[in-house]
């Protein structure tokens, strides 16, 4: 029997689905409830932090006032159910804010927000590509001294290896051509900002080429995913990944059987839309 098509795709669900079409069906069509994870609760709140930062007036972006907005932040997550869902004890809660304030320290060890003039926060933008609707959300669009845009996109995980840059920046290349389509001007610069444990900038510059090219792989990535729904062909693919998926005891590789996850299931109606919301906070 058919499934529906996902309601929705993020980058994120781009890379399960290559690494695991089976675990791609969970998350994005079966909607299987997993557990909050401290990473991205973590950045949800550093992209916050910062988001309010750059509401504030050039002078006033300090690396004092960051601090503050950062309490703010923490203060709207403590209400939060990925947050709460955490189950931090006290222990846990400092270490998490404290992890938290070492990057938005570290940012200021890359640029200098007074410089900097940004036109859109946690700025969603949707296109259309043939009869598939693709949207996203873009934390920073900025423009620079030469009046050309700059996508900028915060990340609070590991930073690549030089050998996964390009596919690290795959991710701001869609900003790109919505950026394009939307705006009708393409960025001079995407740039990704990692204030992990080793804090540093990589950037990338968009051609007409590069451009062109996440149009094609965005559509043929929609093709894969109807052919599977169509003939509800997801199979699991066992990696070292497998260590980490919250959907194993339903894998039949591991002996699980996928039809227990069916009364989990919130699968919603089918839409034609690709999202690619860029609230992936690691």
């Amino acid at each position: 029997m058919a499934l529906p098509l996902p309601t929705s795709l993020s980058p994120s669900k781009v890379s399960t689905f290559k690494d695991c079409a089976l675990a791609f069906r969970f998350s994005a069509i079966d909607k299987l409830p997993e557990p909050p994870s401290m990473p991205a609760t973590r950045g949800t709140t550093v992209h916050r932090a910062l988001e309010l930062l750059f509401l504030e007036p050039p002078e006033a972006r300090t690396p004092e006032r960051a601090q503050e907005c950062l309490a703010a932040a923490l203060d709207e997550m403590a209400t939060d159910e990925d947050y709460l869902g955490l189950e931090l004890d006290d222990a846990a809660s400092a270490d998490f804010a404290a992890t938290a304030a070492r990057m938005v320290e570290r940012y200021f060890t890359l640029e200098d927000p007074r410089t900097i003039q940004p036109i859109g926060l946690e700025l969603m933008l949707s296109t259309q590509l043939g009869s598939l609707t693709v949207r996203g959300i873009i934390d920073r669009l900025e423009l620079d001294a030469d009046g050309e845009l700059v996508v900028t996109d915060y990340k609070t995980g590991r930073a690549p290896s030089q050998a996964q840059e390009q596919s690290r920046l795959g991710g701001v290349h869609f900003y790109s051509l919505l950026c394009e389509r939307v705006l009708g001007k393409r960025p001079s610069k995407v740039q990704l900002v990692y204030l992990g444990d080793q804090p540093q900038v990589i950037t990338t510059t968009p051609s007409e080429q590069s451009t062109r090219g996440v149009a094609r792989k965005v559509e043929a990535i929609w093709s894969a995913v109807e052919r599977a729904c169509e003939r509800d062909d997801f199979r699991p693919k066992t990696s070292a990944l497998c260590g980490w998926c919250n959907f194993k005891a339903f894998c039949p590789a591991f002996g699980g059987d996928p039809a227990q996850a069916v009364s989990l299931s919130s699968r919603p109606g089918p839409q034609r839309a690709l999202d690619l919301t860029g609230a992936e906070a690691v």
